[in-house]
């Protein structure tokens, strides 16, 4: 099945839940087992998806309930990656991802790696004026959406996260921008269009966030999240700037969710992860694995009384229909 634990090698939930995401992921690790092997020792230790190769061939290939990933851990302290730390999931999965895509020696591993997790948009910035419009294409790796409005209320349902997320913006009083037609600053209309979904696609909730004494708060409320994700009834055809091809595609089905309980200062991470072989969920808690029921996912939805509680953080989606 693949499930196999991880120990906890120094605070390291974070990095095994991520890796577990990574690994439990046919997709990419058919794209780890064509790497190039490093020629010499130093570079062996040194490169994160060498080191990464070696470990879930260790997972795969032994019968024990867990294995170490302390030489990866040490691999990664080369780059900044320290054990003991607490890490933000949602900035070590950029981190993790980026120093694989470095450290892939084949272009045509690149662009695969690329086109199983980068999600592209198209920003817009439309004077209000005038009517001067630019536009401008960028690539993001998570869909990083915001978990309440503009007034602070809590968002109900991710579908409404997703539809805040692609909502046009004002942007006028402090916020105004400047027009090169215009000569002048003006208000201007910001929003972003959705162009391409990848095969797997990972979305960030942002459950926390500064309050104005710079403390950084944990957002537990209730937010549930469906086990498939039609973006075609999510968002308006204005929010779209794809063609029917591409759109046709975007129909996903919940692949992973790593969870966070306890508080900024002192949390901890696991990983809920349905098996692409088995179709059944498991829970990744460092070296415990568990085969759990959906009811169980559902119970990271979150609630405002439970600070202390399993929240969703990252959400993983698979395409159904991949082209």
């Amino acid at each position: 099945t693949g499930a196999i634990g991880l120990y906890n090698v120094g605070q390291s939930c974070c990095l095994n839940s991520l890796l577990q995401m990574f690994f439990m992921n046919i997709h990419f690790t058919r794209i780890l087992r064509r790497i190039t092997v490093p020629l010499h020792a130093v570079q062996k230790r040194r490169n994160v998806p060498y080191q990464m190769l070696l470990l879930l061939e260790e997972m795969q290939c032994g019968k024990r309930k867990a294995v170490s990933p302390v030489n990866l851990a040490c691999c990664l302290s080369a780059y900044k990656v320290k054990l003991f730390v607490q890490y933000d999931a949602a900035q070590l999965f950029l981190t993790l991802w980026n120093l694989i895509k470095e450290q892939m020696a084949k272009p045509e591993l690149v662009e695969e790696l690329n086109g199983l997790y980068t999600i592209c948009v198209q920003e817009h910035l439309a004077c209000q004026k005038c009517s001067h419009e630019t536009k401008r294409n960028s690539s993001m790796l998570t869909l990083p959406l915001p978990v309440l409005d503009s007034n602070s209320q809590a968002l109900r349902t991710l579908e409404d996260c997703l539809q805040y997320f692609f909502h046009p913006e004002e942007l006028n009083v402090h916020n105004m921008c400047f027009c090169v037609q215009c000569g002048r600053k003006t208000p201007f209309l910001q929003s972003m269009k959705l162009v391409h979904l990848p095969q797997t696609l990972t979305i960030h909730l942002k459950r926390f966030c500064f309050e104005q004494s710079a403390y950084i708060h944990k957002l537990s409320h209730y937010l549930p999240f469906p086990q498939d994700l039609d973006f075609n009834a999510i968002l308006t055809e204005n929010q779209c700037q794809a063609d029917d091809n591409e759109k046709a595609a975007w129909q996903y089905e919940l692949f992973a969710v790593v969870a966070h309980s306890g508080s900024t200062s002192c949390g901890h991470y696991c990983a809920y992860i349905r098996s692409l072989t088995e179709h059944k969920w498991y829970c990744f808690n460092d070296s415990e694995v568990c085969q759990v029921l959906w009811d169980d996912v559902k119970c990271t939805y979150g609630h405002s009384s439970l600070h202390w509680g399993e929240t969703a953080y990252l959400l993983a989606y698979m395409k159904k229909h991949p082209q």
